[in-house]
């Protein structure tokens, strides 16, 4: 479970006692993310069959499952083959660890024998360590904060939410290859990637190893990885189907606006709106006589009498994608990835509204 090989923050153990040992002390400091490492490790190493994960809740109620062990090491052997990271791999955690994104990045570490370094999560965790990295694995949030740092880094994964467009646009310029990534606590982090930049870009989600994709009658993605999972799993997500082993992402089902009879993917006018509007906003929808909904754009403001013209903006969208609302929170609901909880922030607005 434990390479001979593996390094935390430039410190060696010869056995697997001696790392819960070095575990046990992280549990004892005052540092919230030292205190999760160090209790994720205890978990990894303990008789146990499975690890427990918290969800993120950005698609509803945070929740915790379980997860064989078994699942997590043959995820965490995927990643180390599709990317080539082996042994002596140095590589950077700066996600939480409470959450399977960062506990990933721990299994791999452990598993593939990697000279790994933590620091704590933040917009910009590359400028608090120094060093060049092989590896590591951001939300778009730090990515955007950290493209000055990103040349001491050799390839990135990016996930926990939609990549901007102009971010993908800011990433063509550096030599980091990057990836954008699908998954969900349910299938052990990603088990699918797409190259962002260099000569392999692609809008198309590839498979991981041993994964294979189909669909539901509703053209959302279903899951078949016997090695992750003992069930195929069934997703909220629309995608094309290309192959049984890629797609290309459309959007959420229980976020797909119906208006005027055309089915409108908010993330889809969100990707287009993202180079022209630079605060946090998101695409919604309310009730209209003669359309059954119609688009609204919501918009974090601590001014709640914004009112910017988007014309210009708007000029990217078709007729149907255009918003006929302009709405105003002060501050939108975040996950602790910083992704907007859309549910939750609507509540605050249709409470505002009601008052």
């Amino acid at each position: 479970m434990v390479h001979s090989n593996f390094r935390l923050n430039g410190k060696k153990f010869p056995s697997s006692e001696e790392l819960k040992i070095y575990a046990i002390d992280l549990t004892k400091e005052k540092n919230e993310e030292n205190i999760a490492i160090g209790q994720f490790i205890l978990e990894w190493l303990d008789e146990k069959e499975y690890i427990n994960v918290q969800t993120s809740g950005s698609t509803g109620a945070p929740k915790v499952i379980s997860l064989l062990k078994e699942y997590v090491l043959n995820s965490a052997k995927a990643t180390l083959e599709y990317f080539g990271l082996f042994e002596n791999t140095k590589a950077l955690l700066c996600l939480p660890s409470q959450y399977i994104a960062g506990k990933m990045i721990l299994v791999r570490a452990m598993v593939g024998g990697w000279d790994l370094q933590t620091v704590d999560p933040g917009k910009s965790p590359m400028k608090n360590i120094d060093g060049d990295f092989d590896f590591t694995a951001m939300v778009p949030y730090q990515v955007f904060h950290s493209l000055e740092d990103l040349h001491r880094v050799k390839k990135i994964i990016i996930g926990g939410g939609s990549i901007p467009v102009k971010l993908e646009e800011q990433l063509q310029q550096i030599d980091t290859l990057a990836f954008a990534t699908y998954g969900m606590t349910e299938t052990i982090s990603h088990i699918a990637v797409r190259q962002i930049n260099g000569k392999e870009k692609s809008k198309i989600f590839s498979a991981l190893p041993k994964v294979e994709f189909s669909q539901s009658l509703n053209c959302c993605l279903k899951i078949n990885a016997v090695k992750i999972s003992s069930e195929i799993v069934e997703t909220n997500d629309v995608v094309e189907l290309l192959s049984p082993t890629s797609f290309k992402f459309l959007g959420r089902i229980d976020n797909v606006i119906n208006s005027g009879g055309v089915k409108i993917h908010p993330e889809e006018v969100e990707k287009k709106l993202s180079t022209q509007i630079e605060i946090p906003f998101f695409i919604s929808s309310e009730k209209d006589d003669a359309l059954s909904e119609r688009i609204v754009l919501i918009v974090e403001s601590e001014n709640l009498l914004y009112l910017k013209d988007f014309s210009d903006a708007f000029k990217a969208l078709s007729v149907y994608e255009r918003p006929k609302n302009l709405y105003v929170i002060s501050k939108f609901i975040y996950t602790e990835t910083e992704k907007i909880r859309r549910a939750e922030t609507l509540k605050t607005l249709r409470s505002f509204k009601s008052q």
